[in-house]
């Protein structure tokens, strides 16, 4: 995609070989590559742009660490675009790709880790119908597009993380389960996984605004600063949402808390209840000898001895639930 103030040009490449002669002074040239697949390819690309093998080599290892690198002639940017993607079951799971971003005098390369998902469709489109200042910078602002696409892809993931722990918080206070505790745990993962990437995306930002780069002109800086605000709160929002996961596991342990100290009450009464009644029964089950001494249990040989000892352990047991209620120990 070639483009000025006055029109834009889009089309694919096939031949590696005449990259470099697209480059045309006073335009922006944004060539994107999609995949890693074709290594021979990035060669080529790099002998035509005079990339440094360092470079891309970073571009091929895709758990590299969002930076910042100034050359002589360019800056070498590394990003990780996140977003959730949903499987043929209806579940979502978290998809982080790396970006590598290249900034020239008059081009800028990008290198997109998967080559069927497009992530800067919207900045693309931005330019093709000249909306905004997009058509109107050099290469610096395209940049800023591209790392504040990058940006704003973190709050719809933000977004359904949020609605995740509202849904678990009410979960919890209906009824805790050992479920909630996994999801808490999932939604732990990835909010360690947000703060691994958006934490350094705000060290890049941070440089592109202190540092003096050549290529990055003054009035890109304004909307810099505003791609900076947008990272510093999503590592607040970051920060505020592990904090809540966090205190939603204490609030699950005490739930779970809560409910075995709910069961072990209702035990411990049943027990109490029957240890008076098994005393009783304990008692009458002793073997004692009426005809040796009146002493021995004269009752043992009482027509009503047996429905007596039943009432008295009726007796006992409803004096005892109705002392245990009053108490509201029930």
């Amino acid at each position: 995609m070639q483009y000025d103030e006055a029109g834009i040009n889009e089309h694919r490449v096939e031949d590696w070989n005449e990259l470099k002669t697209l480059v045309v002074p006073g335009k922006v040239t944004w060539i994107d590559v999609r995949g890693l697949a074709d290594v021979d390819a990035l060669q080529k690309l790099g002998a035509a742009f005079n990339l440094h093998p360092l470079t891309l080599e970073d571009v091929l290892n895709t758990t590299q660490r969002p930076k910042i690198e100034p050359f002589d002639d360019l800056l070498y940017i590394v990003g990780h675009m996140v977003y959730f993607e949903k499987t043929d079951t209806g579940d979502q799971f978290l998809c982080s790709e790396q970006v590598s971003i290249f900034l020239g005098e008059d081009f800028v390369i990008t290198i997109q880790e998967e080559s069927c998902q497009d992530v800067f469709e919207p900045v693309r489109e931005r330019l093709r119908k000249a909306r905004g200042y997009a058509r109107r910078h050099k290469g610096d602002y395209l940049v800023y597009a591209l790392i504040d696409a990058i940006v704003d892809h973190f709050f719809p993931v933000l977004e359904v993380i949020c609605d995740g722990l509202e849904e678990v918080e009410e979960a919890i206070g209906n009824h805790p389960e050992k479920s909630q505790l996994r999801t808490l745990q999932e939604h732990k993962r990835l909010l360690l996984q947000l703060r691994r990437a958006a934490w350094p995306c705000r060290e890049i930002l941070n440089s592109l605004l202190r540092d003096n780069f050549a290529l990055v002109q003054e009035p890109t800086k304004v909307f810099l600063r505003d791609c900076y605000d947008h990272a510093v709160q999503i590592i607040e929002l970051v920060e505020t949402y592990r904090e809540l996961s966090c205190d939603l596991v204490e609030l699950w342990m005490s739930g779970i808390s809560m409910r075995t100290n709910d069961i072990m009450r209702v035990l411990t009464v049943i027990s109490a209840i029957f240890i008076p009644l098994t005393f009783v029964a304990g008692v009458y089950g002793m073997n004692f000898n009426p005809d040796k001494s009146p002493f021995n249990m004269p009752e043992l040989e009482w027509p009503f001895g047996y429905f007596a000892c039943l009432a008295l352990m009726a007796t006992v047991a409803g004096s005892m639930m109705l002392f245990f209620k009053r108490k509201n120990w029930l």
